[in-house]
Formats: structure tokens, sequence, C-alpha cells
């Protein structure tokens, strides 16, 4: 008899090791990850975007309020290539969600405003063709903004009425 008490007090132990390694197991995956928010004024300054500098300005004001006497009084962001989505570009990196937010920078007009349906005007400063659009993803109605001459000056447009403030994505054209 005190053979068969000691077997089913080590099934017993097993049992609770398994109970205890599977409740430990929940308990990671139910764990929530970190979560670190940035707002830039370019989205090469994200960590996984790679380029040097951003080459296509979104302006808070129009072009007729945005520059006064050769300086500029608004506030603006600067993008190179491909953004999906003017609200900014997340990744996880390890248990941790990074979370870039654009802005436009603390210049003037729109200071650190969400750049995401907010821009009146672009300045195409690149030697690169873009389209700005209505949706994220590169969707809904756009517009065309052609690069600049070589040693040129860059190209101040006015985004078109159906896109003033309601911006949200660009793309290579």
């Amino acid at each position: 008899m005190p053979r068969m008490k000691n077997t089913s007090m080590r099934a017993k132990a097993r049992a609770a090791v398994v109970a205890m390694t599977a409740s430990v197991g929940l308990m990671a995956a139910v764990t929530p990850a970190h979560a670190a928010e940035y707002n830039v004024t370019d989205n090469c300054s994200v960590p996984w975007i790679s380029c040097s500098e951003g080459d296509l300005w979104l302006l808070y004001n129009s072009k007729e309020l945005a520059i006064q006497d050769g300086h500029y009084i608004t506030s603006w962001a600067q993008f190179y290539g491909n953004v999906s989505d003017y609200w900014g570009t997340s990744q996880y990196q390890g248990s941790t969600l990074t979370t870039y937010r654009y802005v436009f920078n603390g210049n003037g007009n729109g200071a650190w405003q969400y750049v995401k349906n907010n821009a009146a005007s672009v300045e195409n400063c690149g030697v690169d063709n873009y389209r700005v659009y209505y949706n994220s993803g590169y969707g809904g109605t756009s517009q065309y903004f052609a690069h600049r001459e070589p040693w040129g000056d860059c190209n101040l447009t006015n985004l078109i009425s159906a896109l003033k403030n309601e911006n949200a994505s660009q793309h290579f054209a």
C-alpha cells in the first residue's frame, strides 16, 4: 500500500508541475507589450526607414501664407519616398511597439500639429516626382508634383481643394 500512495503522490506532483507550467505560459501570452511613441518631422528620422533627408515638404499653410520676406513663417514636415500613412509608422522591436508620428516642425503656424489631413501646400525639393493622395495607402484623389530642375528652386504648390487639409499618403510618381 505505501507504494501506491507514493506513485499517486508523484503523479499528483507531475500534474501540478504541468498545470503550473501551462499557467505561466498563459500569463506570458497575455502580458501586454510595451509601447513607445515619438513625434518626428522627417520620415528619415525613423530608424527602420533608409534615406538621408526628406525632399518633399508638406507645409501647414498655403504658399501665400507660408513664406514672408524670403523666410518660412509656417511649419513643415519632410518626407522621402513612399509614405503610406501620414499618421505615422509602427514596428515591433522585441516586445515593444515603437510608433513614430509625423508632425509639423515648431517653426510657426501649425507647430507640432499632426501632418495627416493638415497640409495646405507642398514643396518638392527633390529630383523625384511625387503624388500626394487623399487616402492612406495611396488611394482616392491625388495631385502630381514635378521634381525640381538640377540646381533649381524647389517647386512650391498649393494643394488642390480636394486635398487641402485632406491628405494622407504620398508615392513616387
